[in-house]
């Protein structure tokens, strides 16, 4: 197990949303290369004062490269401070270095933040080499220095992974949020839209069969397309104004278990559509309410769509103390005419899922299709 760790830290890619470099990246540098050069007019005990302000700007250049490329940036730091120390113990110079370099403790973080596993591995190694060659050659320094100094570089580092993966969290909530938004769109699409679609698909072909016998029932026909393509651009158009939206808006009022005796139709339809409503059915949960709806007109459109020779729809909305029970059911030719199971099955038993319920579809035990549907009645979410 550690390693598998071990090699997906190293197989870790770059964070993809590093920025490039700005005016405060630069605004950081000038401060910093200021910073060195009133250190080199003001302190007396720098020596040679020249060459330790090259090496200053040569350590603080790269700050500007730091997120775009953190391992080239470590390196051309640290590697100039490993030169100036290895140069300090072989001349046998005591001399301290200039405060500012310890800015150098921005790439650390940096290289943890910013970099791949690889570079975040190669480049800690560079740090570690320049911490032991500086702690042996500079002026005799007690344990606890020693180890303060390790600790402020590993606790950088340790800073910007912690921030790194903070980040990469975030952005994987965000996704899956999107993603459930998508799948809640695509579900209020299919039952609403798809709904009042294949309630025109029939009217249309109805129409069309009795245009020549019977033009009066064609008009009529056509009056119902009109009415359900007037409530299918309606209802786009309040979908796409949600979409639109710049801020936060409340969506419009789900329709509830009242609105399913809506569904039922004046028996000159085929299939007639019948529904019962019984029991306690106050005071349920809006999410609930929302659901039952939802479940009852996919299952008509369904009925409508597959059910070989129906003439007829059975919806029935039972509520007691703790639950809901919706079921349909319809008299069409066995499930061997059915076509396949599609989204909209899926999206049904996603809404029950989700709201802690439980769904089932399937062939009747006599004859046609049976969807059974069972929901707490707060609607308590998985």
């Amino acid at each position: 197990m550690a390693t598998n760790a071990l090699r997906s830290l190293w197989a870790e890619p770059r964070p993809t949303n590093a920025q490039a470099r700005g005016p405060r990246d630069w605004a950081l540098v000038a401060v910093l290369v200021c910073w060195s050069v009133v250190e080199v007019v003001l302190r007396e005990d720098l020596a040679p004062r020249p060459l330790l302000l090259l090496a200053a700007l040569a350590v603080l250049g790269p700050l500007l490269w730091r997120r775009t490329h953190p391992l080239v940036a470590v390196a051309v730091s640290f590697g100039t401070l490993t030169i100036v120390d290895v140069v300090r113990v072989l001349t046998g110079a005591q001399g301290p270095l200039l405060d500012s370099i310890l800015a150098v403790l921005i790439l650390a973080y940096a290289l943890f933040r910013w970099g791949s596993g690889r570079e975040a591995a190669s480049g800690l190694g560079v740090i570690l080499v320049w911490l032991a060659i500086t702690t042996h050659g500079a002026d005799p320094t007690s344990l606890a220095e020693a180890v303060a100094g390790y600790a402020f570089f590993l606790f950088a580092a340790a800073l910007g992974a912690a921030i790194r993966y903070r980040a990469k969290i975030r952005i994987r909530d965000i996704d899956q949020a999107k993603a459930r938004e998508r799948e809640q769109l695509a579900r209020e699409l299919h039952d609403t839209v798809a709904h009042h679609v294949s309630g025109i698909a029939i009217q249309a072909q109805a129409g069309r069969a009795i245009a020549a016998s019977h033009p009066e029932r064609a008009i009529e026909a056509l009056t119902i397309i009109e009415d359900a393509a007037t409530r299918t651009l309606t209802e786009l158009r309040a979908i796409v104004g949600v979409l639109r939206a710049t801020q936060d808006t409340e969506f419009a009022p789900q329709p509830g278990v009242a609105e399913v005796e809506q569904l039922a139709t004046d028996g000159q339809t085929r299939p007639c559509v019948e529904v019962t409503l019984s029991g306690e059915l106050d005071d349920l949960s809006p999410a609930v309410g929302a659901a039952i709806y939802r479940l009852a007109q996919e299952s008509i459109t369904n009925a409508r769509r597959h059910a070989r020779h129906a003439t007829q729809v059975t919806v029935a909305v039972t509520g007691d103390d703790d639950r809901v029970r919706l079921t349909i059911h319809d008299d069409g030719s066995p499930a061997g005419g059915r076509a396949p199971a599609g989204y909209g099955l899926v999206g049904m038993q996603e809404r029950a899922s989700l709201l802690g319920g439980t769904f089932h579809a399937g062939p009747a035990a006599e004859r046609g299709w049976r969807v059974e549907a069972v929901l707490p009645r707060t609607g308590t979410s998985r």
